[in-house]
């Protein structure tokens, strides 16, 4: 929700905010997202065609508790790398 900002968002422009993501997949994404209520999606009838999408209020809501998320992932990157290396050691079976 943190690539849509406080605005409106062209699609090229979410597409060089989340990196690495693919045009297919972001396209997946906000479609499911709009149907959730979380995002809006306007279609000007300019030529070439303009869409931009913005977080709906129920979209605006989840803007805290993903940030949270975002913090505690953040914090416990080396617990949990941690702990998939130990989960993955090849001698952890035989333990």
């Amino acid at each position: 929700m943190g690539a849509l900002g406080d605005g409106s968002v062209r699609f090229s422009e979410l597409r060089r905010r989340v990196e690495g993501v693919s045009q297919k997949m972001l396209t997946q994404t906000l479609r499911g997202l709009e149907r959730d209520g979380l995002v809006r999606r306007t279609v000007y009838p300019e030529v070439p065609v303009r869409v931009e999408y913005t977080l709906t209020d129920a979209g605006r809501t989840l803007r805290e508790p993903l940030r949270a998320l975002e913090e505690w992932s953040i914090a416990h990157l080396g617990d949990v790398s941690a702990s998939q290396e130990d989960y993955d050691r090849p001698d952890r079976a035989s333990s």
